[in-house]
């Protein structure tokens, strides 16, 4: 009784007989790139709105601390989650502490986010006397506030004789490094912790125009 012999499986040449086969191949890839392109778009999201976002300073009210062209990341976890459409901030560990450079929902126009540096928080009374900072009454330690070669004091003007304010809960007050080129807390009042973006952290770009070239050694340096 003959045997007969075992049926192997052929490959199929790639012609005739075959397109509906390679048009679901081709169907199949495109899928698979617009799938790993729409997640990538989404973890971009989820990290720039909870996570950490990209800056750009364009003005010089934080000299010499951060310069016009500077580019930063700012930690959006530290003080806690914050919800957009919300505008609340839940699951916050950490709060705000002096010296902090944050960034925010300016509170007269919310179409736009100011930078600028903690000065006092919720309870805590603070004053400007002559260009210099009281904290509940007692004169502080203010190593990053720079004045122009113009320290001129200017009677009756906000920008040099300010308060006693106390910062009410759940607010800060903020200033500007370039404390006579800064438009901030003394002029339009406290900011609310839940408008709080984030800390600025790092640069990691720096680009001066005046120059036409980058600040090479600004890269990489830490903001405090």
């Amino acid at each position: 009784m003959s045997k007969k012999p075992p049926v192997e499986a052929a490959a199929k040449p790639v012609g005739k007989g075959t397109n509906g086969a390679g048009q679901g191949t081709v169907r199949s890839t495109i899928r698979e790139y617009v799938e790993a392109f729409g997640m990538a778009i989404l973890l971009a999201l989820f990290i720039r709105t909870f996570l950490v976002q990209a800056f750009k300073i364009p003005s010089g009210s934080m000299l010499p601390t951060l310069q016009i062209g500077d580019h930063l990341l700012v930690n959006k976890l530290l003080y806690g989650l914050r919800i957009p459409i919300m505008g609340k901030r839940v699951f916050q560990v950490f709060s705000p502490q002096h010296d902090d450079v944050i960034v925010f929902i300016f509170p007269e126009d919310r179409s736009k986010d100011f930078i600028k540096r903690v000065k006092a928080v919720a309870g805590e009374t603070i004053e400007v006397r002559n260009k210099v900072v009281y904290l509940n009454g007692e004169k502080i330690d203010d190593p990053y506030a720079f004045y122009g070669p113009d320290a001129r004091v200017i009677p009756n003007n906000l920008r040099d004789n300010f308060g006693p304010l106390t910062v009410p809960e759940g607010h800060v007050f903020v200033m500007g490094d370039n404390r006579d080129h800064s438009h901030d807390s003394r002029f339009w009042g406290t900011v609310p912790v839940d408008d709080i973006l984030g800390k600025a952290f790092i640069l990691y770009w720096s680009w001066d125009a005046d120059a036409f070239r980058p600040r090479l050694g600004r890269m990489g340096t830490l903001i405090n």
